[in-house]
């Protein structure tokens, strides 16, 4: 209840002002169309375009502003369109004017007054309902896996069918593993950190430290 009060008593001056001086530039502009022969309901036609015209255009302009399609500074159509709007609107209150400075400026009042009235509406719409910013997207990393030792596939060694050994891709995996760690550290590596590199069992490490010796060995 609170809210409602408040806002209607913010709002409600700035809609009583847009009402009251739209009924006094609405008057203008009808006589002014009755005088030069928009009889009848023509009169009123053209008073209601002029007014709902500047309305439109404000509206037009607020629109703009949240799509973000007013780019070009603050030349657009329906800032045109309300300019056009407000000479109209101006110069039909002077013509029922005295011509006197006083008469002019009270015969203005309520085409300004509107104006006014609807520029702080189109303002306070604009503020009082914020563009939702857009979500922002992240990316996690992911993180690389090492690449995997080659599949266990045992090799029948020369004269021995009965007896499988490390498959030849196990066995270049290994020397490259053995030859960084040498590189690497100055020695040669052992059996334990072969098989942990590796993710073998203990016989299969040493069956390969085994055929890596014996190849290195010169003939």
């Amino acid at each position: 209840m609170r809210r409602l009060a408040s806002r209607l008593l913010d709002t409600g001056p700035v809609l009583v002002l847009a009402a009251i001086a739209g009924a006094g530039s609405f008057t203008h502009i009808r006589d002014t169309a009755t005088d030069h022969g928009q009889t009848g309901w023509m009169s009123w036609a053209v008073a209601v375009c002029v007014d709902l015209t500047c309305v439109m255009a404000a509206r037009e302009r607020q629109r703009d502003k949240k799509t973000g399609r007013q780019r070009n500074g603050w030349v657009s159509w329906p800032t045109l369109v309300l300019a056009g709007g407000i000479v109209l609107s101006l110069a039909a209150n002077l013509h029922q004017a005295e011509p006197t400075v006083w008469g002019w400026l009270t015969a203005a009042t309520p085409a300004g007054a509107f104006l006014i009235a609807v520029s702080m509406l189109e303002r306070r719409a604009a503020t009082s309902r914020p563009e939702p910013s857009a979500p922002v997207l992240t990316v996690e990393p992911v993180p690389s896996s090492p690449s995997p030792a080659p599949a266990l596939v045992p090799a029948v060694q020369d004269g021995q069918d009965s007896e499988p050994g490390p498959s030849p891709a196990l066995v270049d995996y290994a020397r490259r593993v053995a030859d960084e760690h040498q590189a690497k550290h100055g020695k040669p590596i052992t059996r334990d950190l072969l098989r942990a590199r590796l993710g073998v069992s203990n016989q299969l490490a040493s069956d390969l430290l085994r055929t890596l010796r014996t190849a290195s060995e010169p003939a």
